[in-house]
């Protein structure tokens, strides 16, 4: 996770919410927190070693680095939160103009391994700046403060939505539908799709230090059901 300190003087992350995706964090090392904003109002969620913690889509979320805070983070449809599937909390005049929004969210080179990790910082701290607003106006307001950064999100990523639906019908529903196919076999008594068992291994992460939405990411490669 990100360590360097943010505008409220806590280190860590930047906070955002996925449209479409669960996010689910296994503590490994260190300590931090996860702060969040749902209809639920704010509330903070202490991390440690063994930790296990997820959350639905709608969820702002904002780690917070207390200590060498390592994670593994698991992704719903094959790591879209990652692909595309987030929208930083910026202030509500930023989300409501796309080219502000997506200058302020870009970083150089995607943030691809090696990149100068201050745009990232940058972004991040905008974004709390913007996650300081609703907060205060969801403890003002209620649930109810919360509608206009929905509507700003889904405007937002409109243009990409026939590329999500993709990315789902390859990966998660493409998944499903071979469980569906699997149970249809073995209710007729066909057990042959068992003979087909693999086993895959990978040896490290493919990717080292690329610069996500909350710190420096280790990826793996994705496989398809089939594969």
């Amino acid at each position: 996770m990100y360590d360097t300190v943010t505008p409220d003087g806590r280190p860590g992350g930047s906070p955002h919410l996925h449209l479409c995706c669960s996010e689910a964090y296994v503590v490994i090392g260190g300590r931090g927190a996860v702060q969040t904003i749902s209809g639920a109002g704010f509330a903070e969620h202490a991390l440690a070693r063994g930790t296990v913690l997820w959350f639905t889509p709608g969820t702002v979320h904002r780690l917070v680095n207390l200590g060498d805070l390592e994670i593994v983070v698991l992704m719903a449809n094959s790591g879209l939160p990652e692909a595309g599937d987030a929208v930083l909390t910026f202030p509500a005049e930023v989300l409501a103009d796309p080219d502000r929004y997506a200058a302020a969210a870009a970083l150089p080179d995607g943030g691809a391994p090696g990149t100068d990790p201050r745009a990232a910082y940058a972004r991040r701290d905008l974004a709390v700046e913007g996650f300081e607003q609703l907060r205060a106006a969801v403890e003002r307001d209620g649930r109810r403060a919360m509608a206009a950064l929905h509507t700003a999100a889904a405007q937002l990523k409109q243009p990409q939505l026939e590329t999500w639906r993709r990315r789902w019908e390859d990966g998660a529903f493409r998944a499903a539908q071979l469980t569906g196919v699997h149970l249809d076999a073995l209710a007729r008594g066909d057990a042959g799709h068992l003979m087909d068992a693999r086993v895959h291994a990978l040896d490290g992460p493919v990717e080292r230090g690329r610069l996500g939405m909350c710190g420096h990411l280790d990826t793996y490669p994705l496989r398809r059901p089939e594969e």
